[in-house]
């Protein structure tokens, strides 16, 4: 692993009663910090259970543009960080301490800046990136095309429903490649996603951000499990009104 634990100094935190440590995840976040104990890490959780909060926090905390891409070049983002990346800690393996500022190996696929990002990354001929314009190609083929040219070597892989313009397919083949990443490299995934097909890579941590904070769970556990597999055994039942 490169990150083991994820935490904010309680003293750095002024005021507790806005966001976003008022977000139960965030809140225990603050309270008790996070462990991680694989190299793929899953965040799963409702809307607004501040998964992407979180993920967004860990690439400013590592040195990741918070606009996407790859990493291992100048953190070229002229944002201001957010209110968790300002004040959040890693805890860094010794691998993982090798990848700061200029080293900060990795990738950032963020679900609101991807397609922009993307556009920018072809239209300049970065490599890695395909050699088709992203807005000459699908959605899906635009990530596809990162994933296959960038999605290599050591690092931090940060995805944000990256399966979201994904077939299933397409996403499957997406998990093979996280699993190759972490086989064959010092690496670590951590995927925020709404999808049980995601969850259910194998070895992963999965962590599960509710009303109440964040709880470890198996994949059976997830509430989106349950309703998936209601849905698909009886469809009709959902939209029987009677």
């Amino acid at each position: 692993m490169l990150i083991e634990n994820v935490r904010v100094p309680p003293l750095a935190v002024p005021d507790r009663a806005v966001w976003p440590w008022t977000v139960p995840a965030v809140g225990q976040l603050l309270a008790d910090g996070v462990e991680f104990t694989s190299d793929i890490v899953i965040l799963v959780g409702a809307n607004g259970s501040g998964k992407s909060t979180l993920l967004e926090a860990i690439a400013e905390g590592y040195g990741l543009d918070v606009r996407g891409g790859h990493g291992g070049r100048r953190y070229a983002s002229g944002l201001d960080k957010s209110p968790l990346g300002e004040v959040i800690e890693l805890d860094r393996s010794a691998a993982g301490s090798r990848m700061i500022r200029r080293d900060a190996k990795g990738f950032y696929l963020r679900a609101e800046t991807a397609f922009g990002m993307l556009a920018y990354m072809t239209e300049a001929g970065v490599q890695g990136y395909g050699d088709r314009l992203s807005w000459e190609v699908s959605h899906g083929e635009s990530y596809l095309q990162a994933i296959a040219g960038r999605f290599e070597g050591p690092g931090l892989y940060l995805l944000d429903e990256a399966e979201g313009p994904l077939s299933f397919e397409s996403t499957l083949q997406l998990l093979y490649r996280l699993q190759d990443l972490v086989a064959d490299f010092p690496a670590q995934v951590i995927y925020a996603t709404h999808s049980p097909l995601v969850a259910a890579i194998p070895g992963a941590q999965i962590l599960e951000m509710t009303s109440q904070g964040i709880a470890e769970r198996t994949w059976s556990e997830l509430e989106s499990v349950g309703l998936w597999k209601r849905f698909l055994g009886r469809p009709e039942t959902f939209f029987d009104a009677t």
